[in-house]
């Protein structure tokens, strides 16, 4: 059997290779893209014809785009050249015509550059760049040709008057500077004709030529008669029968050279009427104001008009004016005229801007399209600009068109946007009668309702839902607003009703607030009543923000004012010192003083005496009938609110009732307010206990101690002689007046600050009696021990003689056990050499269950302390422990 198929395989045919296949290398039969993108790359080198970049990109484009974007790019690139080209030839054929025009305007060439760049141009690329040279060198030449003319005319001016100042001189003078002036004159004509005959005069400003001729004529006119004047002096001053020169000086100097008297002065001109003089200063004056009125606002049209009248009254009234007023008009003439020919020029560059800022309203990038709005204000805006600008200067239809089409296509954008704003006006207003409708339907629903505050709250989310209507129209605003207006009265009828009833009632509520507030006597619980009510009333009707919170604030203020008169008061009582707070005012200073000096035993001592100042009611009572000897005094016995009223600074407790006179029997009692102690049964001065199970403890067995000493006889004078006959003990001693707050409160911090001084003092004396201590035993010196009065009280005469007796010996034993001992005692850390020796002496310890604990034999540990060598680590650990032993 043969292994070969039965079927025979049909060869696959072998694919014909592109058209364009051979053109560009093998792009098209390449098998991936990068191989097509490379050949491309290769072909495009080669800088093939348009026509087969068109033809291969269409081909290309539907295989591989990406292969296809070069090509894309160099058809891109082929095209902006063309483009550039054409534009480039555009604007060199208006450059050339600019160059070739027999008449250059400035303006013209400067807008050529801009309008060129604007354009995309290519002006830096042959020929626009030669081109742009040319132009500026032009305009250069032009605007130099303009400064020359100016230049010309001041030299003129200078000039004329150089000739006219030799006519104020002598002749011989004058014939001195003949020949020099005679070439300046040549020159400046010569000048002048070379600015003429230059080839781009004809491009100089229209008000140049002018201003040359005139200057010419005004030289040659003054020339031509200080020539035949002078000829004439000469011929004058050498024949004596010629003819006097015109010019007065010189004929006055011939004639005095002839001997001849002076010619007599001309006779006066006629004079013109003042009425004349002033119709015509005035008339000149108003037509001056005018020019210069319409010159300085740029207002080129009116200010030609203006300017022919000001000419006219000029030559009316001219010969009646003064030169001052008359070169103010000239100055003005010139003004208008250089104003005339700028207006005409600015007005049609700011038609050209306005053009292009209508032209570029639709062009503008994607997402930065003007809504209906801002279009329809821009649109707005440029028209009146244009209109402007027609005030300024002569029309141009041109540019009118261009400019009215552009503005017509853009407010296609507005015509949508308005068309949109009909069609929302239309829903708002639709949605403003449904709410009319509702509210309408709602105030019937509610007529009877009581709940006032749902009702106010109702009616302002109606308000709120108008407000928020959306936007109409003003005419239909005033149509639906009345509608409005009217449903909602109806609805608020009923609640304004109740708000009124509301507001009589709360007026009622102030006027007794401020009756109670003006009572002598403040009453807590009318007020409370009051207030309640009040906000019973403000929570059932709600008034308008502004008109509650200002019968708020009535109702409140005489409530508050007599709240403040009374704090006021007691205020007042409390700063009012007695003699008992003026006393312990003053040992509270002492105090303060005596925590000042650092003095211990003056701090006790001032302490002491504040404490007895304190406890003292005879020393009060003393000082009182020190300070007011006719005052009345209390008795010994008197109880604590006797001696508080006959007190001689006491107040009473009407603040407005005026003092006692000096003849009244007795002052005006002050009752006691509060008392410090206890006024529980048995502890009143003059009420005893009452016997029985229910008084206190030490008070029943008091009475069953004083029945069962009754039973046993009186007793002999000793333990118990203080009770008196009836087994009772004295009353006890009368208590101080009670101390005022201020008082209190310096005696307090004096108190508290004398205890921090004397810790303070007392730890610095402690450190003190430690350090001389270690430096006694350190020197080995007895007598530095410090007395036992210092050491304190946990080191009694017999410890304190055992450490003199040791350390008024030679250094003895070791000291170990004892350090160890010591920080027992104390609790103090021990070093970390010896921690395994105090855990080792802790559990021999515990094994002597007699001996004593380390606690109670810490003086005789310090004195084998003593006993031993000193050294640094040795003292340390004395030092930590009797730190805290001495403080135990």
């Amino acid at each position: 059997m043969s292994d070969a198929s039965e079927v025979n395989p049909v060869p696959a045919k072998p694919q014909a290779p592109h058209a364009l296949d051979a053109l560009t290398g093998g792009a098209f039969s390449a098998a991936t893209s990068g191989e097509r993108a490379a050949r491309i790359r290769d072909w495009l080198a080669t800088e093939p014809a348009s026509g087969q970049l068109q033809e291969v990109f269409k081909e290309l484009s539907a295989r591989d785009k990406g292969a296809a974007r070069a090509v894309r790019e160099r058809l891109n690139e082929i095209r902006r050249a063309k483009e550039q080209e054409a534009i480039a030839a555009e604007w060199a054929e208006k450059a050339q015509a600019l160059l070739t025009a027999p008449k250059l305007n400035i303006a013209d060439a400067m807008a050529w550059q801009r309008d060129a760049a604007k354009a995309g141009a290519p002006l830096s690329r042959e020929p626009l760049s030669l081109l742009k040279l040319q132009l500026a060198d032009r305009v250069r030449v032009i605007e130099d040709l303009q400064h020359r003319v100016q230049v010309q005319r001041e030299a003129a001016v200078l000039l004329a008057q150089r000739i006219e100042v030799f006519s104020t001189k002598p002749w011989r003078d004058a014939l001195a500077a003949l020949e020099p002036l005679r070439t300046d004159v040549a020159r400046w004509q010569e000048q002048a004709r070379e600015l003429t005959g230059d080839a781009c005069w004809a491009s100089v400003d229209m008000r140049f030529p002018p201003l040359l001729d005139a200057s010419r004529s005004q030289l040659l006119v003054v020339w031509d008669a200080f020539q035949p004047a002078l000829a004439q002096a000469t011929a004058a001053a050498e024949d004596a029968a010629a003819p006097l020169p015109p010019v007065p000086v010189w004929a006055d100097e011939l004639r005095a050279a002839r001997g001849l008297p002076a010619e007599p002065a001309h006779a006066p001109k006629p004079k013109v009427a003042p009425e004349v003089l002033e119709k015509a200063v005035q008339t000149v004056r108003e037509a001056l104001a005018t020019l210069e009125k319409e010159t300085a606002e740029g207002h080129g049209k009116a200010s030609v008009g203006a300017a022919a009248a000001l000419r006219a009254v000029l030559k009316q009234h001219g010969r009646h004016i003064d030169n001052a007023l008359e070169q103010q008009v000239h100055s003005a003439l010139v003004a208008a005229g250089e104003l005339e020919g700028w207006q005409r020029w600015s007005a049609d560059q700011l038609r050209e801007d306005l053009v292009a800022q209508a032209e570029a309203l639709l062009e503008r990038p994607e997402g930065q399209a003007l809504g209906g709005r801002k279009m329809q204000e821009t649109l707005r805006r440029l028209r009146e600009q244009w209109k402007q600008a027609d005030q300024g200067g002569a029309p141009n239809h041109a540019l009118w068109k261009r400019f009215d089409t552009a503005c017509n296509t853009a407010h296609k954008v507005v015509e949508v946007w308005l068309e949109k704003l009909r069609t929302e006006a239309a829903g708002h207003k639709a949605r403003r009668l449904a709410l009319i409708e509702e509210l309408s339907v709602w105030a019937q629903a509610h007529a009877a309702s009581g709940d006032w505050k749902a009702t106010h709250r109702a009616l302002q989310q109606f308000a709120e839902r108008w407000r928020e209507g959306g936007h109409v129209g003003e005419k239909l605003f005033a149509e639906l607003q009345p509608l409005w207006k009217q449903a909602m009265d109806l609805a608020a009828a009923p609640l304004e009703a109740a708000q009124k009833e509301s507001l009589a009632r709360r007026q009622a509520l102030v006027e007794e607030a401020a009756a109670l507030g003006a009572a002598p006597t403040l009453r807590i619980d009318a007020i409370k009543a009051l207030q309640q009510r009040w906000q019973a009333e403000a929570q059932t009707v709600a008034l308008e923000r502004r008109q509650e919170q200002k019968l708020w604030d009535a109702f409140r203020k005489p409530i508050d004012e007599a709240f403040s008169r009374k704090s006021a008061q007691r205020e007042r009582a409390l700063t009012e010192l007695t003699a008992h707070d003026r006393m312990v005012l003053d040992a509270s200073k002492a105090l303060e003083a005596a925590n000042a000096s650092g003095d211990t035993q003056r701090i006790r001592t001032a302490l002491q005496a504040l404490e007895a100042a304190l406890r003292g009611q005879s020393q009060a009572a003393e000082q009182a009938r020190s300070d007011e000897p006719a005052q009345a005094q209390p008795s010994p016995n008197a109880t604590e609110a006797e001696a508080s009223d006959t007190a001689p600074d006491t107040v009473p407790e009407n603040a407005g009732a005026g003092a006692a006179t000096a003849d009244a029997p007795k002052a005006a009692q002050r009752p006691v307010r509060a008392v410090r102690g206890d006024d529980r049964p048995g502890m009143k001065k003059d009420a005893p206990a009452a016997p029985g199970r229910g008084a206190r403890p030490g008070e029943w067995r008091d009475a069953r101690a004083g029945d069962r000493d009754a039973s046993r006889g009186p007793r002999a004078a000793g333990r118990g002689d203080e009770r008196n006959a009836r087994g009772q003990r004295p009353a006890p001693e009368e208590r101080a007046p009670r101390l005022g707050d201020t008082a209190f409160r310096a005696q307090r911090e004096a108190m508290e600050n004398a205890q921090l001084a004397l810790k303070k003092l007392a730890a610095q004396a402690h450190g003190e009696a430690l350090t001389q201590l270690l430096t006694a035993w350190e020197k080995r010196d007895a007598a530095q021990v410090p007395a036992t009065q210092d050491l304190g009280g946990r080191v009694p005469p017999a410890v304190r003689s055992a450490w003199v007796q040791a350390l008024s010996c030679a250094p003895q034993g070791d000291a170990s056990e004892a350090l160890l001992r010591l920080e027992m005692a104390a609790e103090a850390p021990t070093p970390a050499e010896h921690i395994a020796a105090r855990r080792m002496l802790q559990l021999q310890l515990l094994t002597r269950r007699n001996d004593p604990a380390p606690a109670q034999t810490w003086g005789q540990d310090a004195a084998r302390v003593l006993a031993s060598a000193s050294d640094a680590g040795s003292a340390r650990r004395l030092q930590g422990a009797l730190k805290t032993l001495l403080r135990k």
